[in-house]
């Protein structure tokens, strides 16, 4: 019969100094930390993968990279065809020399023969006719220049056209080397070198684990002893009678209240509407990502 009564004695007196321990603190929680979710911004075969779960990683270093081959060739593609475009182009001043020339010549000719006319030693008609030549070859000029300033604009454009290409494939070429974008801790790491992957397919996932949040829920009683930029006590348990205490600031209070969480499972409790509430902790290397936690505001 004592077998029996014990352990019920016992259990009961853990109870009890649960009930106790929690009545200090004005609201409890677990601790969670920023997690981003790193993925392939492009498709291949992933070369390499310079990571392992536990790692600590800078933001901006580069940790991986996808194979570009493919986008190296269509690159080098489009810069032979931008230099076969500048080699097309006409130029404009040596072709249109020619004409000119011709212009200067008859101009020159119509000049002597004036001067015969005006001496009575000239044709009227000939003169005429050097005049009409004259104006005929300044249109063919013009028509000449035209169609050349639009063949030099038409391979300007074509060459517009292909270095926003090349910087396309250059943006994609960047895009195969896998940057980690912020300082922290790998949590999981789902791919490996020497697999295919795609663009948007999950590689990591990293947290800043320098900053924890403890996500605590308070009562509307409590609303008014809470603001955002509060400095509040928080206490992480460690096991058995060991606690740290570290200084906390109110980040975040939910404007919407929502029943207890699913964690509480006493039928009066889950019917409370409480409100979230993050508070953020510097961490000194010994809390964890899904601890528990309390706070004394």
């Amino acid at each position: 019969m004592k077998t029996l009564i014990y352990p019920a004695v016992a259990a009961l007196f853990m109870f009890n100094s649960c009930g106790e321990n929690s009545e200090k603190y004005d609201a409890t929680g677990a601790f969670e930390a920023t997690e981003i979710l790193v993925s392939s911004e492009a498709s291949g075969k992933i070369l390499r993968l310079d990571m392992q779960e536990g790692d600590r990683l800078d933001a901006g270093k580069e940790v991986g990279c996808v194979d570009s081959m493919q986008l190296y060739y269509k690159k080098e593609q489009l810069r032979a065809g931008l230099r076969a475009v500048d080699i097309a182009k006409p130029d404009i001043r040596k072709q249109i020399a020619a004409l000119e020339q011709q212009i200067a010549t008859a101009e020159s000719e119509g000049r002597r023969m004036e001067n015969l006319v005006k001496a009575k030693a000239g044709n009227q008609k000939q003169l005429d006719d050097i005049v009409n030549q004259i104006a005929l070859l300044r249109k063919q000029l013009d028509a000449h220049k035209s169609s050349l300033d639009k063949t030099f604009g038409k391979a300007d454009a074509e060459a517009e056209g292909l270095v926003f290409q090349v910087m396309g494939l250059d943006d994609m070429i960047a895009k195969c080397k896998i940057r980690n974008p912020l300082t922290g801790t790998v949590l999981v790491k789902y791919a490996e070198a020497g697999e295919v992957t795609a663009a948007g397919k999950p590689l990591y996932k990293i947290a800043d684990t320098d900053l924890l949040y403890l996500r605590a829920y308070i009562t509307a009683d409590q609303l008014s002893q809470v603001k955002n930029g509060q400095s509040v006590s928080v206490y992480s348990d460690f096991g058995k009678d060991e606690q740290r205490e570290y200084k906390g600031t109110v980040t975040w209070v939910s404007d919407k209240s929502e029943f207890t969480p699913k964690g509480v499972q006493t039928k009066n409790e889950r019917a409370n509407l409480v409100y979230a509430v993050k508070i953020a902790v510097k961490n000194d290397g010994y809390l964890k990502i899904g601890q528990y936690g309390e706070v004394i505001f």
